[in-house]
């Protein structure tokens, strides 16, 4: 069971690499990167390359890592309770299985995508550690035991917004998503849009490099907004010569796919001016 990357997913070698050794290992992926890069479409695409289930995890600043396992809702059992349902008397009935508890108890080998774990509290990756290390967990309240009937691979993803613990990030394999270089955005590019014109490509990703280095600028604008923007200049019919001039000397068409905060816009626009006073 290798992954080798797919028809809609341009992976590179190291990338490939990683993603296979974590399967080896049966540890963790965890995978960091700029927001943009991919890092949650990997999951997405190993499910697909290998012909497995996608089970996703959506984390927020609010999810508690017991979530991930189940919920008892006592609250509901009590009301029950008073109103003489008969269901009270099993508690399985207010058991309400997690991301985790779906994955272990699968028929078939899963992909779990425990995505922006970065997001949730501190404690929150520590919480997890014995369950993902051991794929098994008790449930209190029956006093059964969860364990993976088939280790799923599970893939979690960070954007960097808090540090993760050590003793957490010793029980995964890591990998850091590059920004993907002129020559595999254009591979990328001509995934998402077959047949492109060659010059309107190299054209647009010319400028969109300039724009991304330009000293100064707050938010480098990511490779799914350059999808988009090259998806807009397409739709536009925009000619490749009409994308000739430095952003630095004219605002980008379309700046609005790539600049995403008005200091941005700002820094351009003067840009822009002084460009045209020294003309």
């Amino acid at each position: 069971m290798r992954f080798t990357g797919t028809k809609s997913y341009v992976a590179g070698k190291d990338l490939m690499v990683a993603v296979n050794a974590a399967i080896t290992l049966e540890r963790p992926l965890l995978v960091k990167g700029e927001p943009g890069t991919g890092k949650t479409e990997l999951a997405v695409q190993i499910a697909e390359a290998l012909g497995l289930r996608l089970i996703q995890w959506t984390i927020k600043s609010t999810t508690k890592a017991a979530e991930g396992l189940y919920e008892y809702d006592a609250v509901s059992r009590l009301r029950d309770s008073q109103l003489g349902d008969a269901r009270v008397h099993d508690i399985r009935n207010y058991i309400k299985p997690g991301k985790l508890w779906d994955a272990f108890t699968a028929d078939e080998r899963v992909v779990l995508l425990i995505d922006e774990i970065d997001k949730a509290d501190i404690e929150f990756p520590n919480d997890l550690l014995q369950e993902l290390d051991k794929m098994r967990f008790d449930v209190v309240e029956t006093g059964e035991t969860v364990a993976a009937k088939h280790r799923p691979i599970v893939v979690i993803t960070s954007n960097n917004e808090k540090e993760l613990p050590d003793a957490f990030l010793r029980r995964c394999f890591f990998h850091y998503i590059q920004f993907p270089d002129p020559e595999t955005l254009s591979r990328i590019v001509e995934v998402h849009h077959p047949g492109i014109k060659q010059d309107l490509v190299r054209a647009a990703l010319t400028q969109f490099y300039e724009l991304r280095e330009q000293p100064g600028i707050r938010k480098k604008p990511s490779t799914s907004e350059a999808l988009d923007w090259i998806r807009l200049l397409v739709a536009e019919d925009v000619d490749a010569a009409d994308l000739r001039e430095s952003p630095t000397k004219v605002l980008p068409k379309l700046h609005g796919a790539l600049l995403k905060n008005e200091q941005d816009v700002h820094l351009f626009e003067r840009l822009a001016f002084l460009a045209r006073g020294r003309g």
